[in-house]
């Protein structure tokens, strides 16, 4: 789902402000590995992991330096349940959603606070490392 919300930046749309251009500049040129069992195809830039998710992640911690981005609970829940998230970084916005999904979906693993950040002027940054 996250995957195909974001590909929405795939392709400039000349309405765009500046910043929006810089955004969608950024998104293209990051490697994406896109965990899906209906997609059939992914765009620029990106891998389509359907099978042995773990055994790709595993692979990706490996050879990677620096973060690994993970979107969507239902997949962050498989990895938690494997044991490959090394850390939760949780953003808080001043504003009220009135639907959507949990962050975890299911019960919360047990976490330990390591570290908070201002991010702009109004978004705080929290970061949990399984405990």
């Amino acid at each position: 789902g996250m995957y195909e919300v974001m590909r929405y930046w795939d392709e400039d749309s000349p309405e765009w402000s500046a910043e929006a251009h810089e955004f969608a500049a950024a998104w293209r040129s990051q490697p994406k590995w896109v965990v899906s069992r209906s997609l059939k195809s992914v765009g620029p830039n990106a891998t389509l992991v359907g099978d042995d998710v773990e055994t790709v992640i595993r692979g990706l911690k490996a050879e990677l330096v620096g973060e690994i981005s993970v979107s969507g609970p239902d997949l962050a829940r498989s990895l938690t349940d494997l044991g490959l998230i090394d850390a939760y970084q949780l953003y808080f916005h001043p504003f009220v959603l009135g639907q959507g999904k949990p962050f975890f979906a299911g019960p919360r693993p047990p976490l330990r606070f390591v570290a908070s950040d201002l991010i702009g002027d109004d978004v705080i940054r929290l970061t949990y490392v399984p405990a």
